[in-house]
């Protein structure tokens, strides 16, 4: 198993495919890193299916309006489409790669409209630099990220069983 450095600042996801480590970066995007740790908590992103998966590009999810699976709201047709009741978020791009690994916040056309929903890049993504906000990197199980079903919607989606703060997990 990876090194968890710091169990308030990485997430264990639990997919339909396995595991996920996820080492979380406050320095570089506080405001994301509290947003994705604030709806862990409060268990927004279990349930929550792998609604857009490109191959050789990214997974997205985190529609915890229209794509979790567990809520009556799940609306396969409209997931993507949602985010959380809370306040979309400022943008925090830096000049980090979105390298294999690396997870980002998706947003709309205006910068500052991320709000729930993220994706992890399969591989280098380097065009999406400085425009999306980098708020993480998988540390361990990028092997069962590879495993997501593929599909713009997907047809019987992998999802997201449980997504945790490492340090509330015993």
């Amino acid at each position: 198993m990876a090194e968890i450095k710091d169990r308030e600042n990485a997430l264990i996801m639990e997919t339909t495919k396995g595991k996920v480590v996820i080492e979380l970066f406050p320095d570089l995007a506080p405001g994301h890193v509290g947003r994705i740790k604030e709806l862990a908590r409060e268990g927004a992103y279990d349930g929550v299916v792998f609604h857009r998966v490109i191959d050789g590009f990214m997974a997205q999810t985190g529609d915890v309006k229209f794509g979790n699976s567990s809520k009556p709201t799940f609306a396969p047709s409209r997931a993507g489409t949602g985010g959380s009741d809370k306040p979309d978020l400022k943008a925090e791009f830096s000049n980090a790669n979105h390298g294999r690994g690396t997870c980002s916040m998706a947003r709309s056309q205006n910068p500052n409209s991320a709000n729930s929903q993220f994706f992890i890049c399969f591989d280098d993504a380097a065009f999406l630099n400085r425009q999306y906000t980098v708020w993480g990197q998988v540390i361990e199980g990028m092997d069962n990220v590879d495993k997501i079903k593929r599909g713009e919607p997907v047809p019987d989606p992998d999802k997201i069983v449980s997504l945790k703060v490492a340090a509330d997990v015993k």
